[in-house]
């Protein structure tokens, strides 16, 4: 990975980027991230005052109920939130930049359903795993949905173009999602798997957190590293071999790190769809076509995205839970329409 990125580095085109655009919704991204945290803290069934849950992160009282509702309930979710958020927003702005593909997103290209179904085996066989093990199993079914999804959209004439990959990814996703349901109906775990196809960081615990917070850690550095091999990627595999980039090896480490960000965070909040296909676009659009400022913009605003989107989630019907992933899917399905007649009138 060092030769890959030193060889990246060496001699990088002139790509339109907004360094000061950038820097400007990172240092803004991470204050509203920061006041997101504490209003998700403090919104729910009982309102709880910023000010209690000031006291209760810097001046923790065990014998408070409150204290210990912020503490153990409301803060792993929010800082799960941010997490998946920002790991869902990267995986997905790597994989547009690698591929060169505007529709790449975890949840279309057969990395949610994969691990999904990796997850339905896994209960239905394996109960009662440690989360430790649900996640690196989660990983697994992540890496078939995406050796099946490649495989197929890259047979034939033509190679693998964009829209065959879109619909190689549906093909996969409702193949490998039907194989769920039928196992959840056989072995009687719907209930287990109901979670999963809602989506949502309800019921996230700091354990849980403790498992997922180190995957994700690392593949965001990762990403980081990347970014000049993703831009160089972006441009085209021609221009980047010129330039000295080993693209095969280049790839490869960019598919690992999607796979390390989307299998920890399905296997922590479930199939959570269209974070990765939104927040890229409106990053590019903000900061330029240099990944040096896609990926940490990225990063930032989709963990901004999925904390205010699960506060929103808890706020449609107060007292009940509506689950954060069909919130975030009424946004998702008309931007996606939206990439899909773009992409038609670029071709005519």
């Amino acid at each position: 990975m060092t030769s890959t990125l030193e060889s990246a580095s060496q001699e990088t085109p002139q790509v339109r980027s907004r360094p000061l655009t950038a820097a400007l919704i990172l240092i803004g991204g991470l204050a509203a991230l920061a006041f997101g945290l504490a209003l998700s803290i403090s919104v729910g069934a009982a309102d709880i005052k910023l000010s209690t849950v000031w006291e209760a992160v810097f001046h923790f009282n065990g014998d408070l109920t409150q204290h210990q509702v912020i503490r153990e309930l409301r803060m792993p979710r929010a800082i799960a939130g941010a997490l998946v958020g920002a790991a869902f927003a990267t995986a997905g702005a790597i994989m547009q930049g690698m591929t060169r593909n505007p529709l790449g997103d975890p949840s279309l290209l057969g990395i949610n359903a994969g691990a999904g179904f990796a997850l339905a085996i896994c209960f239905a066989f394996l109960p009662g795993l440690p989360f430790g093990q649900v996640t690196l199993i989660s990983f697994l079914g992540a890496a078939l949905g995406t050796v099946l999804v490649y495989g197929i959209g890259s047979a034939g004439r033509g190679g693998l173009t964009p829209v065959r990959l879109a619909l190689a990814g549906a093909a996969i996703s409702m193949l490998l999602v039907a194989l769920s349901e039928a196992i959840s109906i056989h072995f009687r775990i719907g209930q287990e798997l109901v979670f999963w196809y809602a989506g949502g960081v309800a019921g996230i615990k700091w354990s849980q957190v403790a498992v997922m917070a180190p995957w994700i850690g690392a593949g965001l550095i990762g990403a980081m590293l990347m970014s000049r091999s993703i831009t160089l990627l972006s441009l085209g595999d021609e221009v980047a071999s010129g330039l000295g980039l080993r693209t095969g090896l280049a790839k490869l480490f960019g598919s690992v790190l999607v796979l390390v960000l989307a299998g920890a965070s399905v296997a922590a909040v479930g199939g959570i769809s269209f974070v990765g296909l939104i927040v890229p676009h409106i990053a590019r659009s903000l900061v330029g076509a240099s990944y040096r400022w896609i990926i940490p913009c990225s990063a930032v605003l989709g963990g901004l995205l999925l904390v205010f989107a699960d506060i929103g989630a808890r706020m449609i019907h107060r007292g009940f839970e509506t689950p954060v992933g069909a919130l975030i899917a009424v946004i998702g399905v008309p931007f996606f329409l939206y990439l899909i007649r773009r992409m038609r009138r670029e071709t005519v």
